[in-house]
């Protein structure tokens, strides 16, 4: 049990640490590696809850909930990359603009 507790803090820092950077960051390569590692920290708590099982054994369903967002967090990271890719190639930015203004209107 009181590894547990080593592990879900551990996972809630990383979720923590992940959607800081996702928040404070501009750049939008950044902010996919912020949405990995709060994945990371998420699937860290699932593995964590797998292993309370009084008895001893292991939950397979949080174990087999984890193999699948592992496959669709590697899924969405090539997409939001592919995004990224085009947008670079559109603007010649790499980071999101903040203003709300839409081309050729001013506020």
């Amino acid at each position: 049990m009181h590894g547990f507790y080593i592990y879900a803090v551990t996972a809630m820092l990383l979720f923590c640490l992940g959607l800081f950077g996702l928040v404070s960051h501009k750049n939008l390569l950044r902010k996919i590696v912020a949405l990995n590692v709060m994945a990371g920290g998420v699937f860290l708590f699932f593995i964590s809850i797998a292993n309370l099982d009084p008895s001893g054994g292991v939950d397979p369903v949080p174990q087999a909930m984890v193999l699948t967002g592992i496959v669709v967090a590697i899924s969405l990271t090539a997409f939001a990359l592919c995004l990224a890719r085009r947008i670079h190639e559109k603007t010649g930015q790499n980071e999101l603009d903040t203003s709300c203004s839409i081309e050729g209107e001013d506020r």
